[in-house]
């Protein structure tokens, strides 16, 4: 298959709003860009192509989310967690290897449950939360569950994220703390889709074409960030996830 994956004028249309979406809200909360485009490609795309289209535009954007506060920083606070990334980074890279394997209606479903059950328990109100006693437990446990669900998904932020709550870090410290562990994580996704076959000579253009959406929105949101109600913000967003993750099981089981 050579040409770009997607060229119905409508559906790269529809692609290129997800795309600025996800930006425009990583940049607000600093994560949630992959649920995003996932969700909202899959709606419309197959599950490969909604997975090949969220690699570059992640990859790119989470390298100006970990090195904001510049590349000193990034780089102590990957020493600081560097048994997490290690072990997330070696999951991707086995897991991503069974996806083309996967029938299409499972694949749905693991897109969509994770997606579902994140946007459910933190609208109940609760927090996915490790605990701080078991940390070194809790880390490998956080990088093993989060590296599962980023090699068959490309999503691995609500266990990190949940990881990082517990060890009550500095707002800023945790957004960077994210945004080195998604820029290793989203590194090798695309190193290990390259040798899965998700990414290749059709679906690379695709996913190339939403870096720029994606990287228009982060701008966007990070200007957003200190000017709006964040958690009016999280809550229509954890409802708009909680309605994707719905249609994608909803997909699995029923076409």
């Amino acid at each position: 298959m050579s040409g770009l994956a997607v060229t119905d004028p409508s559906m790269l249309g529809l692609a290129l709003l997800v795309a600025v979406l996800a930006g425009v809200v990583k940049g607000v909360v600093g994560f949630a860009m992959p649920m995003i485009i996932l969700s909202g490609l899959g709606s419309f795309l197959s599950p490969e192509l909604a997975l090949a289209g969220l690699i570059l535009p992640t990859l790119v954007t989470n390298v100006a989310q970990s090195l904001k506060g510049g590349l000193a920083a990034a780089l102590s606070t990957f020493r600081d967690f560097w048994r997490l990334n290690l072990i997330l980074v070696a999951t991707i890279l086995v897991v991503a290897q069974t996806v083309t394997a996967l029938p299409k209606e499972l694949f749905y479903a693991l897109m969509g449950i994770p997606v579902l059950s994140y946007a459910l328990i933190e609208l109940s109100g609760r927090k996915l939360v490790f605990p701080v006693r078991y940390r070194r437990l809790s880390e490998i446990a956080a990088a093993l569950i989060a590296g599962f669900f980023g090699g068959v998904s490309g999503s691995w932020g609500p266990a990190v994220v949940a990881y990082f709550l517990s060890l009550d870090m500095p707002k800023a410290e945790l957004v960077r703390a994210q945004g080195v562990c998604y820029l290793l994580g989203s590194f090798f996704l695309a190193v290990a889709h390259l040798n899965s076959g998700i990414l290749n000579a059709a679906t690379i253009p695709f996913s190339a074409l939403l870096i720029l959406p994606g990287l228009a929105g982060l701008w966007v949101g990070f200007r957003l960030h200190d000017r709006i109600d964040i958690v009016v913000f999280r809550r229509v967003m954890l409802i708009v996830l909680a309605v994707a993750g719905l249609n994608l099981i909803r997909r699995a089981f029923l076409g």
